[in-house]
């Protein structure tokens, strides 16, 4: 059975005290899962670490999480490969940030 593809509005704060999905907020464009990561934003290091985080979080692979828009930026476009209850039910539980 193949898993869904849901996609997942993040705000990055690279260079970050600790890792750690730090809630939910509103910009003007829409809500984001706000996230702080230790790594710096050189090479992709960021990147990354955002991917594994929200792979821990979720309890799945995490080369089923992948950076679909955003690369260079802090607002990023995550597509995660599982089932879309499991990403919408995470995030409603998330406090606001």
């Amino acid at each position: 059975m193949a898993a869904d593809t849901t996609y997942l509005s993040v705000h990055v704060t690279p260079r970050a005290g600790r890792d750690e999905v730090a809630g939910v907020k509103t910009f003007p464009d829409g809500e984001a899962v706000c996230v702080r990561v230790c790594a710096p934003p050189d090479g992709g290091k960021a990147n990354k670490a955002v991917c594994k985080l929200i792979a821990e979080a979720l309890g799945i692979p995490k080369s089923r999480v992948n950076v679909n828009a955003g690369h260079t930026s802090r607002r990023k476009r995550l597509a995660v490969e599982c089932a879309s209850e499991l990403v919408t039910g995470w995030v409603a539980a998330l406090p606001q940030a």
